[in-house]
């Protein structure tokens, strides 16, 4: 039974936002994190029922100081909590999350999630970014 709580000291950000279906192998680009404030990062994935029976989903971590990305670069495994390998899933990963962390030195980090072999399904997938470690507290409702 949980006895503390965590509320005052996490943000929550979308990562990538509930939409119809997509039906094809288009990257999907999540919003752009801004790290600024906080020592801590996990991007978390979120998948819906994925109806193409050969579907694979690949996740790319990148991460660069320019607010628009533009100087963006695949993060070294160093700087990951857990691998891209284990945050990325296939077709029989309905309902599931996944989840990799990022502590590296970069402000601004996004994760694009590419399918393969989406031929003739839908692709349910959502996330959100949780920022911990604030450097000052509370944290705010809404982002």
């Amino acid at each position: 039974m949980p006895s503390r709580e965590i509320h005052n000291d996490i943000h929550l950000v979308p990562l990538i936002v509930p939409v119809a279906a997509r039906t094809d192998n288009s990257a999907i680009v999540s919003a752009i994190i801004d790290t600024l404030g906080y020592q801590a990062v996990e991007l978390a994935l979120v998948t819906g029922t994925n109806t193409d029976t050969t579907a694979t989903f690949a996740v790319l971590v990148e991460d660069g100081d320019a607010a628009n990305l533009s100087d963006a670069a695949a993060v070294a495994d160093d700087y990951l909590v857990g691998t891209e390998a284990l945050a990325g899933f296939t077709f029989a990963d309905d309902n599931e999350c996944r989840k990799i962390g990022y502590k590296g030195s970069k402000r601004y980090v996004r994760m694009t999630v590419t399918p393969s072999g989406n031929d003739s399904g839908n692709i349910f997938l959502s996330g959100v970014a949780i920022l911990g470690m604030p450097s000052s507290t509370p944290t705010p409702t809404l982002s």
